[in-house]
């Protein structure tokens, strides 16, 4: 389970007043995966008259997200496109690269920085705060109606207000743990059957061919399957995302 261990790229840690400073693995592929982002908008941003596919590909990202943002969010909402279009793009490229097979050459293994709390926890809780923020910013104290249901009978309120805030303040945990548990169960399974593929092998006689056959089958559609996971996580992320800024925004 090495994919999931953060160690230093060099081999030695750096210390600075007392913290360990080392650049890690973990930050290794969370450039790589801004470098990988960086070069799929430069060159998408050519503007050229008759567009090329590369062009098409980014202006259809960037449509993609706008009209979720639209949809969603509504009137207000385009502000907030750039931010949904990082996050959005950051989660998928990350998750994408994490599943990338690095280990077929020695010495080399891929790292899915989305399979650590730490991460996905920092994306949850900047998002999170940028909901209060924009929530506060626009309605002041008024943004504490967002606990009251609007209709609901004045003799509930006792219940449904604790209800309400403690279901709003598990928004960015909810957030976090989807996205790390996806991510980290499906390299798991991954690791699993891969195992079982050796042991069966290893085991010999006439169940042991068999058990590794069936294992490899199970591990092209697991990894098909995470490669679905991969999408779908960082959608439900945007999302979710642009659902509790259309809360910040309009008030019921």
């Amino acid at each position: 389970m090495e994919q999931f261990m953060v160690e230093p790229v060099l081999g030695r840690h750096l210390s600075l007043f007392g913290y360990d400073v080392s650049f890690t693995n973990s930050a290794l592929f969370m450039v790589v995966v801004f470098v990988v982002l960086a070069v799929f908008m430069a060159g998408g941003l050519k503007r050229q008259l008759i567009p090329g596919r590369w062009q098409v590909m980014a202006e259809n990202a960037v449509s993609f997200i706008d009209s979720m943002v639209t949809v969603n969010i509504g009137s207000g909402g385009k502000k907030f496109a750039p931010y949904i279009f990082s996050l959005f793009f950051f989660i998928l490229f990350a998750n994408l690269i994490g599943v990338l097979p690095l280990a077929i050459l020695p010495g080399l293994h891929t790292f899915a920085v989305t399979s650590h709390i730490t991460v996905t926890a920092i994306l949850a809780f900047l998002s999170f705060a940028i909901v209060l923020v924009v929530g506060f910013a626009k309605h002041g104290f008024k943004f504490f109606s967002l606990f009251v249901p609007h209709g609901a009978p004045g003799w509930l309120m006792p219940v449904i207000i604790p209800v309400e805030f403690v279901s709003f303040m598990v928004r960015p945990f909810s957030l976090a743990l989807r996205l790390f548990v996806a991510m980290t169960a499906g390299h798991i399974l991954l690791e699993v059957f891969g195992s079982f593929v050796v042991q069966g092998i290893n085991a010999g006689g006439a169940l042991g061919p068999v058990v590794s056959v069936l294992s490899f089958i199970m591990i092209v559609g697991v990894s098909a399957l995470e490669l679905l996971v991969c999408a779908i996580q960082a959608y439900v992320f945007a999302l979710l995302t642009s659902l509790y800024l259309h809360d910040a925004v309009h008030l019921h």
